[in-house]
């Protein structure tokens, strides 16, 4: 395909052989069961209007003045004594008419782009912590070999399917420029697609720059081919900031897929009651979506959700609670009405790699899955509440994924999958252990897993009496040892490094740049 005609890539190790750690293949995972649907039509008009007073009476504070240039060409209110901007439901429904209900995001290997819409579902890896943690050598500040080290395992397991917007912070680095070395780390580590950071214009155009080099294309081609996308954070309640409307904006003039993700949580950005939070994150987020259709129509854009609760003791967020499940099912609906494409989250609030981590986990899980989510951001590696990206928890993660890639796989029922000539073969109080319709399967009728052990207690403690945790350690490191840098032209790696080195002079001498 001429569009990547010289990114090239190639699975690892594991995608290739049986050897190694057990995983599943690298594949595209569809949600093949209908979405939960926790309100009903009249409750779901009821969020609906209500976002709509909100924008159409309250507004959205914003302090850009390109976006308050867009929006009153458009014919909204805009109060630019007060920075504020109201717009009524015609503009949002005009906007919704040019947004495509599904897109894809080609990376530099065209055998991983993920599709988004529809039952798609792609798994993202943690973004964003500035701590790192692991058994071995505890917790510390993000530095960038630790970054290069998410980017590996992310690789090298076939459940991730796109990496996140800098996945620990390496704050050694300069912060005007440490995007530089994670996009090169993204780009020559993995061969996935990336978030790139829409912190202000430049370092959005330097990701999509970036990928564009590492396809082999120009930025003119990959407009009918994104290959980058960014989530846009809104300050909940009701603020939209000066850099992440430029990020946006960078964005959409160049047809990367852009999610705007309201950050709500209830108690402390949102009124207390779950369906308050509901009203302001929908009106928040489909303020988002309209200016990305006022820059660009057509632009791609995904409904993104992060709607949880505090603690009202302490203030401190919580994560993979009941409101948290029910948060993401319900947006879930929302983006259907709106036909968009979906994002949330599967978050946990626990400090250490435990009983909590998994289990709040787990829940947020099945509420994204069951929401009809199409990314689950922060899917794989997320701990303390987003504050430490976690070696061990990535571990935890794959395996919770590999578990819902295998729930979600359709149910065989071929004639000798029902089994009845099997059931006749053996003698009532006999076994299946010897049966033919079991030796030809057991290889492969169930799933394997990667992290759990099924041993009897007995031959469990002659091996070592090893707990999750402890096999979790020993599996990130056998990932590393495994992994293998998926090849890169050496001509791309060259223009790679020179745009690197090029851009880091200029912001050097400006760092507005």
């Amino acid at each position: 395909m001429s569009q990547d005609r010289r990114g090239g890539g190639r699975r690892s190790k594991l995608g290739r052989s049986g050897s190694g750690i057990a995983q599943l293949p690298w594949q595209s995972v569809r949600n093949p069961y209908p979405p939960m649907q926790l309100l009903d039509g009249e409750r779901m008009e009821q969020l609906h209007k209500t976002s709509m007073r909100i924008l159409s009476e309250l507004g959205i504070r914003v302090m850009n003045e390109k976006v308050m240039d867009l929006f009153a060409k458009a014919g909204a209110i805009v109060d630019r004594e007060s920075n504020t901007i109201r717009i009524d439901e015609s503009l949002v429904t005009e906007a919704l008419r040019n947004v495509p209900s599904s897109f894809t995001l080609t990376s530099r290997n065209p055998d991983k782009r993920v599709e988004f819409g529809g039952n798609s579902l792609v798994f993202g890896l943690v973004a964003g912590p500035p701590n790192v943690h692991d058994r071995i050598n505890g917790r510390r500040p993000g530095n960038l070999p630790d970054y290069q080290n998410f980017i590996r395992l992310a690789h090298h397991f076939n459940a991730i399917h796109i990496i996140g917007n800098q996945v620990v912070a390496p704050i050694e680095l300069p912060a005007n420029s440490r995007h530089l070395d994670t996009y090169h780390a993204n780009l020559t580590l993995s061969d996935l697609s990336f978030h790139c950071t829409a912190i202000g214009r430049a370092r959005a155009m330097d990701g999509i720059n970036m990928m564009a080099i590492a396809r082999g294309i120009s930025v003119e081609e990959m407009r009918a081919s994104p290959g980058v996308t960014t989530i846009i954070s809104i300050n909940s309640p009701r603020l939209f900031d000066d850099a992440m409307a430029e990020g946006l904006i960078a964005m959409a003039e160049h047809g990367q897929p852009v999610t705007v993700t309201p950050f709500t949580l209830m108690g402390a950005m949102t009124p207390v009651t779950l369906a308050a939070a509901l009203c302001q994150q929908n009106a928040e987020a489909l303020f988002g979506v309209t200016l990305t259709q006022l820059v660009n129509p057509g632009t791609p854009v995904m409904y993104g959700a992060f709607t949880s609760n505090v603690d009202m003791k302490s203030g401190a967020p919580a994560f993979g609670t009941p409101e948290n499940a029910k948060a993401n099912i319900i947006a879930g609906q929302l983006a259907r009405r709106y036909n968009l494409p979906y994002r949330t989250s599967n978050a946990n609030a626990s400090n250490v790699v435990d009983l909590q981590a998994a289990y709040e986990t787990e829940m947020a899980t099945w509420g994204a899955v069951l929401g009809g989510a199409n990314l689950i951001y922060h899917a794989a590696g997320w701990l303390e509440g987003g504050l430490t990206a976690s070696y061990e928890k990535l571990v935890l993660d794959v395996e919770i994924l590999q578990n819902m890639m295998e729930f979600l796989r359709p149910l065989p029922f071929q004639e000798d999958d029902l089994g009845f000539e099997a059931i006749k073969s053996v003698p009532a109080g006999g076994h299946f252990f010897g049966a033919e319709h079991t030796m030809s399967r057991y290889t492969t009728a169930f799933y394997q897993p990667m992290l759990s052990n099924w041993q009897n207690y007995g031959a469990w403690q002659e091996a070592g009496g090893k707990d999750a945790l402890e096999r979790a350690t020993e599996l990130w490191q056998q990932a590393l040892h495994d992994y293998e840098e998926p090849v890169m032209d050496p001509a791309i790696r060259e223009e790679l490094d020179a745009y690197v080195a090029r851009r880091r002079e200029e912001i050097a001498a400006n760092p507005e740049a």
